[in-house]
This record gives structure tokens, C-alpha cells and sequence, in this order.
């Protein structure tokens, strides 16, 4: 289960052992696009495990091959927003777990000069705003892309956005949290810093450029 960090308010880190290893697996310079993949999707498919212990359920009555009973069910949309293209390496993960959620998508690029995100695509499902909005990316750096992805969903009217990610930088979470307050931001873990080129330290690379095998 994700704990409170105690520097950010809007920050919860896992702590679980089956997350972390997989981690590790990850962050190895050695690990080829395949399993860097695979690794991926399945810390993404632990993470909303956790995460989805919010959703709303209603009451329903199901009837098994011995008789009749009361259960739960999902009581709401759920849409799943990868930031491309890295996002796009935790979706079939997520999907695994929640096969019935919508997926959007959003597409944003960092200037490598500013390092502000440019927008250069959107679309969603048209009912986005009836529940709870998944954005995931692997990689917390700057928060620029991140704060823009928020505030475009902002826009279309969503208000109930979480954010799932592998790595954070402490710069990342505290731009997050200034802009956006109200985003919980759900991390495998919490890095040192950025270095001078605004990359994650001890971080685990270009996610994109390793899922893709491309530089």
C-alpha cells in the first residue's frame, strides 16, 4: 500500500517489495526494450491496484451456480491517460487490470532548450468528466509535462485526476504540488534530483528511447 510521504503532501511512494524489485530490474542498464516493457506494464499493474481502492461500487445481486448473493461493482467510468509517447509503455498493464476503462490520450513533447512541454495532441472520450481520470507516465522530471496534462484535462472539465508514475524527482512532485494541489501523485519511488540536462538522478534513462529501442 502507497504510504504519505512525509515532505509532500500530494506525493504517496510504495513500499511494496514486488514493486521495488521490479524496479531494480528496470533501472539496470543492461535490460533489453523486451523486458524493460514487460517490467513496466507490471509495476504500472500493481500500482493501480492500490490505487483503485477509491473507485465507487453499487450494490448488486449476483446469482452463482448455488444460489443468490450480494456483491460490488464498479459504479463509474474510469479513463486511462497516458502522456506520449513513454505512457504508452504502462497502458496494457493498467488495461490487464481494468479491461473496461476508456483510454485517452495526450501528447506532449519537452523543448530541450526551455524544457516546457508543447502540446501537440489530444483526445479523450466524451464523457471523461464522469469519472475518475488515470494519467500515467513513467517519468516524473521537471513536472512540466505533467502540470500541462493536468491543466488541459482541467480544462475539459475532469476533476478527479490522479497520477501514476514509476520515478519522481523531488522538483517534479513540488511543481505538482504547487500547480495542482488537488492531484494525488502515486510514485514507485522518490529520486535525489535532476541533473543539469533536467534527467532523473539516479532515475533509469529515457523511458521512451527504452521501451521504443530507439535514442
Amino acid at each position: 500500500m502507497p504510504v504519505d510521504h512525509e515532505q509532500f503532501s500530494n506525493l504517496r511512494v510504495f513500499e511494496h517489495p514486488l514493486v521495488h524489485d521490479k524496479l531494480s530490474r528496470a533501472r539496470n542498464a543492461a535490460t533489453q526494450p523486451a523486458q524493460f516493457r514487460r517490467l513496466l506494464n507490471e509495476i504500472a499493474g500493481l500500482m493501480t491496484y492500490e490505487v483503485c481502492r477509491e473507485l465507487k461500487t453499487a450494490r448488486t445481486t449476483v446469482r452463482t451456480p448455488m444460489g443468490e448473493t450480494s456483491g460490488l461493482i464498479l459504479d463509474e467510468p474510469v479513463t486511462l491517460v497516458p502522456i506520449l509517447r513513454a505512457g504508452i509503455g504502462m497502458t496494457d498493464g493498467i488495461l490487464a487490470l481494468l479491461p473496461e476503462a476508456r483510454v485517452g490520450h495526450i501528447g506532449l513533447y519537452r523543448d530541450e532548450n526551455t524544457l516546457e512541454p508543447v502540446e501537440y495532441y489530444a483526445k479523450m472520450p466524451p464523457d471523461v468528466t464522469e469519472g475518475v481520470v488515470l494519467l500515467v507516465d513513467p517519468m516524473l522530471a521537471t513536472g512540466g509535462s505533467a502540470s500541462a496534462a493536468v491543466t488541459l484535462l482541467k480544462r475539459r472539465g475532469c476533476r478527479r485526476i490522479r497520477l501514476i508514475c514509476l520515478v519522481s524527482a523531488p522538483e517534479g512532485v513540488a511543481r505538482l504540488e504547487r500547480d495542482h494541489p488537488d492531484v494525488v501523485v502515486y510514485s514507485a519511488c522518490l529520486d535525489e534530483s535532476l541533473n543539469e540536462d533536467g534527467y532523473i538522478v539516479p532515475g533509469l534513462g529515457d523511458a521512451g528511447d527504452r521501451l521504443f529501442g530507439t535514442q
